[in-house]
């Protein structure tokens, strides 16, 4: 390894917007991040769809008619 071209390793913050606060080693002292695992919905349990255009439901119908298709099909070839 060539000396004195590598970045220094030093002691770091990873601060969250909750104000979650993570000790690590970086080459930043410092990393400001928006969501963490502390205040994110998918691990806090709190995770809930957002259903804004209906988009949820169009899905559902869709895999209804799917699976409708699939069992009819399924039952017309063991006749």
């Amino acid at each position: 390894m060539k000396a004195n071209i590598h970045p220094k390793y030093v002691d770091a913050e990873i601060r969250c917007a909750c104000g979650n606060v993570i000790k690590t080693r970086s080459t930043k002292p410092s990393i400001l991040i928006g969501i963490c695992n502390v205040c994110h919905p998918f691990y806090t349990g709190t995770q809930k769809f957002v259903d804004t255009a209906g988009r949820v439901d169009k899905f559902q119908q869709r895999m209804a008619k799917t699976q409708a298709a699939q069992a009819a099909a399924a039952k017309r070839k063991k006749k």
